[in-house]
C-alpha cells in the first residue's frame, strides 16, 4: 500500500510543476535560446535557487517528465506479473509513451527540441542514462538469464525504439515493427541459443 504524499511533498511537486509549465510556455512563446533561467524564475515567482533545487539545468526544464519516463520503463520490468514475458511488457509501455509524445499538443515541443543542439544533446545523454537504468533492471530479474551485454543491448534497442517510433509517419505501427526486431535479437541472445 502506498502512502499518499504529505503536504510538504505536494507543495514541492506543485512548485516543480509550476516552474516547468512556466518554462515551457516561455520557451514556446519566445524561443528556447531567448529565455534565460532568471526569466523563468521571475515569471514563476520563485527564486533562482528554488528553480535549481528542482531542475539541475535549463535543458531539464524541457524534459521535466524525464524521471517519470525512466521510472515507467524500469517498472515495466520490475512490476510485471510473475511469468509475464519481458518484451510484451516493455512494448506496452513504449507504445503508451509514444502515444503520449506524438499527440498534436506535443508537436511544438519536439520542433523546439529538434531545432536546438543543446536540447538534442541533453536528450541523447538522457536516453543513455535511461538505457543503463533499464539494463540494470533487466539484469537484476532472476527469471531472465541473459548476459550483461544482452541486457544492455536490448535496453538500448528499447530506448531507441521510442525515439525512432515518435519520428515515424505511423508511430504505433513503427513500435510493432521495431519490437519484432527486438524480439528476434532477444531470442538470438537467449542462453539456449548460445549452447
Amino acid at each position: 500500500m502506498t502512502v499518499p504524499p504529505g503536504r510538504r511533498e505536494r507543495k514541492k511537486a506543485a512548485t516543480r510543476q509550476k516552474i516547468a509549465d512556466t518554462a515551457l510556455r516561455l520557451f514556446l512563446e519566445r524561443g528556447y535560446d531567448a529565455v534565460g533561467i532568471r526569466d523563468v524564475a521571475a515569471e514563476a515567482d520563485v527564486a533562482v535557487t528554488t528553480l535549481f533545487s528542482h531542475f539541475a539545468a535549463k535543458e531539464a526544464l524541457v524534459f521535466e517528465q524525464d524521471q517519470d519516463f525512466e521510472r515507467r520503463l524500469t517498472q515495466a520490468v520490475t512490476g510485471r506479473a510473475p511469468h509475464e514475458p519481458l518484451l510484451p511488457a516493455l512494448r506496452r509501455e513504449i507504445q503508451a509513451l509514444v502515444r503520449h509524445c506524438t499527440a498534436d499538443s506535443a508537436a511544438p515541443i519536439w520542433h523546439m527540441i529538434d531545432a536546438s543542439p543543446a536540447l538534442r544533446e541533453y536528450e541523447e545523454s538522457m536516453r543513455l542514462r535511461h538505457a543503463e537504468s533499464l539494463a540494470t533492471a533487466i539484469a537484476a530479474d532472476p527469471g531472465l538469464s541473459q548476459t550483461t551485454t544482452a541486457c544492455r543491448t536490448i535496453a538500448r534497442f528499447v530506448i531507441d525504439a521510442y525515439a525512432v517510433a515518435r519520428e515515424a509517419a505511423e508511430p504505433e505501427a513503427a513500435v510493432d515493427e521495431i519490437f519484432r526486431m527486438i524480439e528476434a535479437a532477444w531470442e538470438a541472445a537467449s542462453p539456449s541459443r548460445r549452447t
